[in-house]
């Protein structure tokens, strides 16, 4: 199939492309933005290593062609903060979440999603948005680390 140009947000910033348009979007992130931190796990949607929000919901992008999401709003864990800042990456860090680190970006994307649709997560919440599949077996500190942002946030409150 021919190339196309696709115009994406990324981040907050307006993106185009030039790619097959049957592409998807996990590997036009890696491969055409340079954006590495999702990641191919699976290829068929069930891991959540590729998960990025997509137009505010959490999404699998290895399942996704660029030709669906034109014009869309796509945010990635690079787009969280530029030094790890984030109150999620630093619970994550705090409750020492990552051992292989491979799914991590997925579930904070996750978490982030989560945290900020539901302020206050029930574990029935985090159970749901939480699917990623992780080999190491951190989903109790990912529990944790969830349950301290949440705190925090309805502490500012």
């Amino acid at each position: 199939m021919s190339k196309r140009d696709i115009m994406i947000d990324v981040n907050g910033q307006s993106v185009q492309v030039n790619v097959d348009p049957d592409k998807p979007l996990l590997w036009v992130l890696r491969d055409e933005l340079g954006l590495t931190g999702s990641k191919y796990g699976c290829g068929i949607g069930i891991c959540g290593a590729c998960a990025v929000e997509l137009d505010g919901d959490i999404t699998r992008s290895c399942l996704m062609p660029i030709s669906s999401v034109a014009g869309s709003v796509i945010r990635t864990i690079e787009g969280l903060s530029d030094d790890g800042s984030h109150p999620v990456q630093r619970a994550w860090i705090e409750e020492q979440v990552p051992q292989c680190g491979y799914c991590q970006s997925g579930m904070i994307m996750a978490a982030v999603n989560l945290l900020e649709t539901t302020p206050n997560p029930t574990e029935d919440d985090v159970k749901a948005i939480i699917s990623n599949i992780c080999r190491c077996g951190t989903y109790p500190r990912v529990k944790r680390a969830i349950a301290k942002v949440a705190a925090q946030i309805n502490t500012a409150e």
